[in-house]
């Protein structure tokens, strides 16, 4: 059993992480912890906010002694939006507090491109246009070019749990540019788990969501690999039989 602890702030999108279990079909555990949301708003002051080690630091003690292998924080914006130096410190304090690997959905990302051999990507973000900005900055740090950004203006997490998949696969189309040989969606707060190959046989590229990378990401840390194609191209890397 490989057990993964999850700070998801607030409650919006979180079913998909059982769904994801079911998608994986093995012997994985997602542990989430709710933490406070605070102000439910996808602006740069509250979104950091979000991110911060007092809104963090009961849900990491949580998981602590949940018996997680890795700590992921479940939510893109709230760390990306500290800049990459400032991510990168959030998670160093992440770890440091649950005594556990550690990372952010943010730096899933990035390795999640570079896992599926993107180098150009668009990004479709829920978020206003300023906060889609500042995850396209984020990647830029990383030396991911993104070619299209795309903002849907979406205020709340609230709001952006209430759409459905046509609305999702609007967005990614509407995003997407004939140069990204991969399309984002940086928002945990949207339901995406159940039609990522829907999403990738659309566009016809590989479709990184935020619940996805997020498992993924904490997978990685705990050094299990999984192959499960419902899951995307992401999930399709390693041989089906596991040893």
């Amino acid at each position: 059993m490989t057990a993964l602890g999850l700070l998801y702030p607030g409650h919006s999108a979180e079913d998909d992480y059982p769904r994801i279990e079911q998608l994986l079909g093995s012997d994985i555990r997602v542990d989430l912890v709710h933490t406070e949301i605070g102000e439910d708003a996808h602006h740069v002051n509250a979104l950091r906010e979000l991110g911060s080690p007092e809104h963090l630091a009961a849900g990491v003690e949580r998981l602590r002694l949940s018996g997680a292998e890795a700590v992921v924080l479940a939510s893109t914006s709230a760390s990306f939006v500290h800049g990459w130096d400032g991510a990168r410190d959030q998670v160093r304090n992440l770890a440091r507090a649950a005594g556990l690997p550690a990372s952010a959905t943010s730096f899933g990302f990035v390795r999640a491109v570079q896992e599926v051999g993107a180098h150009r990507v668009a990004v479709a973000a829920t978020y206003p246009e300023d906060v889609a900005a500042l995850f396209a900055e984020f990647l830029g740090a990383a030396g991911v070019e993104v070619v299209a950004v795309r903002g849907a203006g979406v205020e709340t997490a609230a709001e952006a749990a209430r759409w459905g998949p046509e609305d999702v696969l609007r967005l990614a189309r509407e995003s997407d540019h004939p140069q990204a040989q991969a399309v984002l969606l940086p928002n945990t707060a949207l339901h995406t788990a159940a039609c990522v190959r829907e999403l990738e046989e659309a566009l016809g590229k590989p479709v990184l969501t935020a619940n996805q990378v997020t498992v993924w990401e904490g997978l990685r840390l705990a050094d299990r690999r999984v192959n499960a194609p419902r899951m995307g191209a992401l999930f399709t890397r390693e041989p089906i039989v596991q040893v």
